[in-house]
């Protein structure tokens, strides 16, 4: 049976990103990867997690990146949006990765990232969906089909979705909100665990649910 690896927010946590796929047994042309979203911000190795994340795609014949909140905030301030948002969720950490001043104007910005890097952000997708799961950053909103859900819902909702026992037609993977420990309920699986302040960065393996942790 193929299997499905998928990984919670990295945050620039790239020791720990690089130790937890060396520690996983993917058979790298049958299972699939799947990385939830937030890559960036709040630890300063932005650009190295990103630049490993591009060469896993030429690793793995299934791999999946999904869109986080913080993509796309980065994304919203190299176009010179809403920029202090940004700033105020560790949004520096991955600006000092790519040797970014604060106070460059949006043109300098993206000319400071590497091509293939901003090919990466921009190709990140809102969602992911097998035929057993759906795959997302944040959540979704219950009561609405996938196809209804808005954007802003896909990378930022919480409690409104972690707290409802609202059955989507398949369990949901994310991540986003940190948890201790992976949160498991019959409708979700968070798998955010908190690496970049101290905690675990979790994968969990499907269908075993079964997680692996660095």
């Amino acid at each position: 049976m193929n299997k499905i690896f998928a990984i919670g927010d990295i945050h620039g946590c790239f020791d720990q990103l690089r130790r937890l796929i060396k520690s996983l047994a993917i058979d790298q042309q049958c299972d699939t990867l799947v990385f939830v979203g937030d890559y960036i911000d709040r630890r300063s190795s932005a650009q190295e997690v990103v630049e490993y994340l591009i060469g896993l795609k030429r690793k793995f014949k299934n791999i999946v990146f999904l869109m986080g909140n913080h993509e796309q905030m980065f994304l919203n301030y190299l176009a010179g949006i809403e920029e202090k948002i940004y700033l105020q969720n560790g949004g520096t950490a991955t600006l000092s990765s790519y040797g970014i001043s604060r106070f460059s104007m949006s043109q300098a910005r993206k000319a400071a990232i590497p091509p293939g890097h901003l090919l990466f952000y921009k190709s990140l997708l809102p969602y992911y969906e097998t035929k057993d799961y759906i795959f997302v950053h944040a959540g979704l909103m219950p009561g609405l089909s996938l196809g209804e859900q808005t954007i802003d819902d896909l990378l930022w909702i919480r409690q409104e979705f972690i707290d409802s026992d609202y059955d989507f037609g398949k369990p949901v993977i994310f991540g986003h909100t940190p948890f201790g420990s992976p949160l498991i309920m019959p409708n979700k699986i968070g798998i955010d665990t908190g690496a970049f302040s101290g905690g675990y960065l979790t994968c969990v393996e499907l269908p075993a649910v079964k997680f692996h942790q660095v």
